[in-house]
């Protein structure tokens, strides 16, 4: 019955997740994750001054909104099976379609590639800058096609691969379930995403969420690499540029999630980008072999699917085989 149930749950959340996404005006859990995170750091913020105080804050930080967030999970996973099984079956479907960015990253990506299209690039500047951190106002259309792939390539892992790979690996304890490990990295990500940039004023209490993202990130992004370079054809060249080029991105991450999408479509990622008027240099990753297009992005997200799917089904038929 447990493998059943949580089998139920991993497709209706994938078919809800594609259909419907994230509803407008819907309570998502980022938005509370967010809320915590914004309170308690305005807090430590205004009592704690010392690089070790706010290190120390940001462990607490970090942790306490991963594990908490896992607890929840399991908590609506006891409900499953101790309580009222449908509607736990219910819940869990809405918290882990909550967890996975498919549409919504379908629709960032298409919400500026509209206004390029049409040649409104005024419009699509200012789209492009409610999804990244760059500013935008200044934006080329080449250099606005780059920012969305970069965009599409990076949250693909983040997004869409990671938190379905600790969703299926949780599946496979049914102590735990799908939802506590995908709505624990969901907050470790959201954690990151807010807290985790290296300035001021979180680089001390954001220290530990960017660190530990990127650990729990590292085994999910290099099997989204293999699987995506294996769906390319050619796994031995696109890997060949993905060890070449990288690993000069500081990020252990993002530097192979945007690298193997660029030298599956033999594009150039990477270069100068700017951020609140400092110019930022990036690393160049892959060969600029063909301009970066509306085609190019739109098949990195068919790419992203694709391996989302064939991760979907190979974690159903292991529950298949083994329970």
């Amino acid at each position: 019955m447990h493998s059943n149930a949580t089998i139920i749950v991993l497709i209706f959340a994938a078919i809800v997740d594609y259909l419907i996404g994230d509803p407008w005006g819907w309570l998502h859990p980022v938005q509370v994750m967010g809320w915590l995170i914004s309170r308690y750091c305005d807090f430590v913020l205004s009592i704690c001054h010392r690089k070790g105080q706010r290190r120390c804050a940001g462990v607490i930080l970090g942790l306490g909104l991963i594990i908490s967030s896992g607890m929840v999970g399991w908590i609506v996973h006891l409900i499953k099976y101790h309580l009222d099984l449908f509607l736990g079956i219910f819940l869990e479907i809405i918290l882990l379609a909550s967890c996975l960015a498919g549409r919504s990253l379908r629709l960032a990506a298409l919400d500026v590639l509209t206004p390029l299209r049409e040649g409104n690039i005024d419009l699509a500047r200012t789209k492009l800058s409610q999804y990244v951190g760059r500013d935008t106002g200044n934006l080329s259309p080449e250099e606005i096609w780059r920012a969305i792939l970069e965009t599409v390539s990076e949250n693909a892992i983040d997004g869409v691969t990671s938190p379905l790979f600790y969703a299926i690996a949780g599946a496979f304890f049914p102590g735990v379930g799908p939802i506590a490990l995908a709505l624990a990295y969901k907050a470790a990500s959201t954690l990151d995403s807010t807290v985790g940039y290296r300035q001021e004023p979180f680089t001390d209490i954001g220290w530990f969420s960017a660190k530990f993202e990127d650990l729990l990130t590292w085994i999910p992004c290099r099997l989204t690499v293999l699987t995506l370079a294996i769906l390319s054809g050619k796994p031995m060249v696109v890997l060949s540029i993905c060890r070449r080029d990288a690993p000069q991105d500081p990020s252990p991450n993002s530097g192979w999630s945007e690298c193997i999408y660029a030298a599956i479509l033999g594009v150039q990622l990477g270069g100068n980008n700017v951020y609140q008027g400092i110019i930022k240099e990036k690393p160049l990753l892959g060969d600029p072999l063909n301009p970066i297009t509306a085609q190019s992005i739109e098949k990195a997200l068919t790419l992203t699917r694709i391996c989302f799917l064939l991760w979907l089904s190979s974690g159903i038929t292991g529950l298949l085989i083994l329970h």
